[in-house]
């Protein structure tokens, strides 16, 4: 006599064996990895890659069955036909020779254009993110989403925060110059990504993550968000007026070494000794602003909470206060 637990046991596993036997009868024997993709399996295997059709595929369209696309138990995961077309020209191509190309095709000499292809993507990815792609910069540079993402693979290099500057970086060659620079963002380092400051399916002008370049470079750089009692102006409209974040050869990220940057703003004749440059003879200005930068005295260039000197209304807002100086 057997007990009730060991016949609901022995019941489950009979109506998970006849459930799994209607599956794969409705699934098809010849079927590989998706429902419904034996007519396309029976040339695209890897079980001969010397197939002319099989030629130009790197990786093997097989590959799917190991990403998110090929994951049969949900019941979002598409089929071939849903993202390259019924493409019957294609499936019934008789004969030894290469076949027509399916109605949408992602290779890199594709001609199929870069609209209907993201389409095909966006016809599931949609929402979140996404929404905004149709007026984002990429899109509207004719960019296809397979420009970027790698579908029959498990391993998207763009979605690798220490792979994907190898994606971005084939377009965006300046970009690779200047991280290559001494002083740069620790992208090559794997500890930054391009997408920790970017987002390409936003409808932002810069592709940023947030909705401006300084709220963006506060996302890590809190400190210098203030508010200050005394505020630089350029540090509050745009971190981009003195750095450039993608590298510089001057420390910090900044476009020019100080003093010259500072007087691309601050004319050196208004200053209270003479501009931070070289001296012009005897009794030309004060030494302390001759052949120095000019945060040896504002230190706190970003903004600062200093009484020191804001009676009469200089910049002296910026110096360290002189207790901290002490």
């Amino acid at each position: 006599m057997i007990s009730s637990r060991t016949a609901y046991a022995l019941a489950l596993c009979v109506s998970a064996f006849f459930l799994s036997t209607a599956y794969a009868a409705e699934k098809g024997d010849d079927d590989l990895i998706l429902r419904g993709d034996a007519q396309c399996t029976s040339c695209h295997d890897d079980a001969d890659d010397s197939k002319p059709t099989m030629l130009e595929l790197r990786p093997s369209v097989l590959a799917i069955g190991k990403t998110r696309h090929g994951v049969t138990a949900d019941g979002r995961t598409p089929t071939c036909t849903d993202c390259h077309g019924e493409s019957e020209s294609h499936l019934n191509h008789k004969g030894s020779g290469k076949p027509p190309k399916p109605d949408l095709w992602f290779g890199k000499n594709t001609d199929t254009p870069a609209l209907l292809r993201n389409e095909s993507c966006l016809s599931c990815h949609q929402g979140g993110k996404h929404i905004n792609w149709q007026s984002s910069v990429h899109a509207n540079s004719d960019v296809a989403c397979t420009s970027c993402h790698k579908v029959h693979t498990d391993h998207d290099k763009v979605r690798d925060k220490k792979a994907q500057t190898e994606v971005c970086f084939a377009c965006h060659k300046e970009q690779r110059v200047q991280v290559n620079r001494p002083s740069h963002h620790p992208v090559l380092e794997g500890k930054v990504a391009c997408t920790s400051c970017h987002d390409v399916h936003n409808d932002n002008p810069k592709t940023l993550i947030k909705s401006s370049t300084n709220d963006t470079c506060y996302s890590c750089h809190m400190e210098k968000r203030g508010p200050f009692v005394h505020s630089h102006q350029p540090v509050t409209e745009d971190c981009a007026i003195c750095h450039n974040p993608h590298g510089t050869t001057s420390p910090n990220l900044l476009k020019s070494r100080p003093p010259f940057l500072c007087q691309s703003c601050h004319d050196g004749l208004s200053h209270h000794g003479a501009a931070a440059s070289l001296p012009q003879g005897p009794g030309s200005g004060q030494f302390q602003t001759v052949g120095r930068a000019c945060l040896n005295c504002h230190t706190n260039i970003h903004g600062s909470n200093s009484t020191q000197n804001s009676a009469d209304g200089t910049a002296g807002g910026y110096v360290q206060s002189q207790s901290l100086r002490r």
